[in-house]
């Protein structure tokens, strides 16, 4: 009968431990590349401007070899400390800053050029601002969310009869 007892146990705490390593995979996200991540977004765009499949497929296209180019560019130096650098060095990444601005600038007007063989200037004014509110949600996901005081704040007010007594 004891071993009976600690058969089931040992059944027991097997499928227990399965389970739980079974939910924490589940719980894996797994983060896509930046290929399917423009398809995405084009494929989003394109549904909201209910373009037709052929020039769907054109947007598609044109929006994945302009998110690439952008990402070329590499990422952006927002988040610089000026007082801890020379003034060289802060000359330095704003004139980096401006090439990178005049790079982005030139990416984007190639790009409104070869949307507007297929799109109206209505519908390239909709895709920069789908493709705004896109980055501007992503990046709201990236940056982390600040921590509530666990411990609730609470205002209290003494009355004159609760200070007499405190006394």
């Amino acid at each position: 009968m004891k071993n009976l007892f600690k058969i089931i146990m040992l059944v027991t705490a097997i499928f227990a431990f399965t389970c739980t390593v079974e939910a924490r995979s589940k719980k894996v996200t797994q983060r896509i590349s930046q290929h399917q991540l423009a398809e995405k977004q084009a494929k989003k765009i394109a549904e909201e401007l209910a373009l037709s499949s052929e020039v769907s497929a054109k947007f598609i296209s044109a929006y994945v070899d302009y998110r690439h180019e952008v990402w070329a560019l590499g990422p952006r130096q927002d988040k610089l400390q000026a007082g801890s650098m020379t003034d060289e060095q802060v000359d330095s990444v704003i004139q980096a800053r401006f090439d990178r601005s005049h790079k982005l600038l030139d990416i984007r007007k190639k790009y409104y050029n070869e949307y507007a063989k297929f799109l109206t200037p209505k519908q390239i004014w909709r895709v920069y601002d789908l493709e705004a509110k896109m980055m501007n949600r992503l990046s709201h996901r990236r940056t982390p969310k600040k921590k509530m005081n666990s411990t609730p704040q609470v205002n209290r007010h003494i009355s004159n009869n609760d200070e007499a007594l405190a006394k």
